[in-house]
């Protein structure tokens, strides 16, 4: 699966933009702040209909503009795709295929597969577990819709049970009855939901392993740790158990929600002793792993997005790194970076003629 042409109007700061990608390695180079990073943004925004820095879609218009547009034209499984989305300040987000207006957003979802690496990703070792979660929660979602429709039932679930112990802690009677109407919900999608995260990081774990020893030559043990108040506990149980601290809290404190990924290097974790360089080496192996995960699900290979992915790293790890992107692992690729060096590394690595540069300043794009 690729991404044929792509073409912006007032993204962040991007004037107007019509690029025509190749198949297989497209390179931006520029300086820090001149929209590199917004163009790949760009494209996740027609994988995700969101940004994928997670901001509301009023930030994303152009400044003294009052819309964006981003259009794309895909190749997938050898059928043509059209999409568009547009967003008017004070307006409906609009989203269609092929011009045909999506009902709900989250049918799009994993129609068009795609892995972005990023420097945000730090967030996944220095944040809360919240983030942790919407990682699994958005690398499953991509491959498995029935995931997503028992994510958003939990949620619903789970709002309106926290509303009810709101209530009764505002001094309503309370009624065990109708919050076991909220717990049953709840236990139905959450043991689905921790069955699915289970087996996915299951066959996760492997996969990052064998990557983040590539990458350092195998100098440093790491794993992948799944940390779940259901695991060997009967979720309706917990429920009912945690009743009187629930009620004192006034929010529900077991259940899926509170799922945890733990990211260790050694027996530690490695939000505690890990350097910048292997905080970004543990970064990318997990998320080459979860490459491989949707691949191999989905039988396509996703869209590869890499974000100055080389800083912080030392030449052995920037080494290895190019070796497998330029590899016939991966698909099309797109890596943006302020050195021509790597990407002329990666370039001789991949070997052939297919590939395109541009340069992109100050919100303006133009091909090499």
């Amino acid at each position: 699966m690729l991404i044929r042409e792509l073409s912006v109007i007032n993204y962040k700061n991007l004037v107007q933009a019509d690029l025509v990608f190749s198949p297989k390695l497209n390179c931006f180079i520029g300086n820090n702040g001149v929209g590199k990073t917004n163009l790949l943004d760009a494209i996740f925004y027609l994988s995700f209909c969101k940004s994928y820095f997670n901001i509301p879609d009023t930030q994303n218009i152009r400044h003294n503009e009052d819309f964006f547009v981003i259009q794309g034209k895909y190749e997938r499984v050898g059928d043509e795709e059209n999409i568009y989305c547009g967003f008017k300040t004070g307006q409906k987000k609009r989203f269609r295929r092929n011009k045909k207006e999506y009902e709900r957003l989250s049918d799009h979802i994993g129609l068009l597969p795609l892995v972005m690496i990023s420097p945000a990703d730090s967030v996944l070792i220095q944040g809360g577990s919240e983030e942790r979660r919407r990682f699994i929660d958005s690398v499953i979602s991509q491959s498995d819709r029935v995931y997503l429709e028992w994510l958003l039932k939990y949620n619903r679930a789970l709002l309106q049970r926290n509303n009810l112990l709101k209530y009764f802690a505002a001094g309503q009677p309370f009624d065990a009855d109708s919050l076991e109407v909220w717990n049953d919900q709840m236990v139905m999608a959450g043991e689905i939901i921790h069955q699915k995260r289970s087996e996915f990081l299951q066959e996760l774990m492997p996969v990052f392993d064998q990557y983040y020893w590539a990458i350092s030559k195998g100098n440093e043990p790491v794993s992948l740790e799944y940390q779940s108040q259901l695991t060997g506990n009967d979720f309706s149980q917990l429920l009912n158990d945690s009743i009187q601290r629930d009620l004192a809290l006034q929010f529900t404190t077991v259940g899926i929600h509170k799922d945890d990924l733990n990211l260790k290097l050694g027996e530690f974790p490695i939000k505690r002793l890990g350097s910048q360089g292997q905080n970004k080496t543990y970064l990318i192996a997990l998320k080459f792993a979860q490459f491989d995960f949707i691949r191999s699900l989905n039988q396509v290979k996703p869209i590869l997005l890499l974000d100055d992915i080389f800083d912080k790293l030392d030449s052995e790890r920037v080494e290895q790194i190019v070796k497998l992107v330029a590899g016939e692992n991966f698909g099309q690729i797109f890596i943006t970076d302020t050195n021509r060096e790597h990407l002329s590394g990666i370039i001789q690595q991949a070997g052939g003629d297919d590939f395109k540069i541009f340069r992109v300043e100050n919100g303006q794009i133009n091909h090499f």
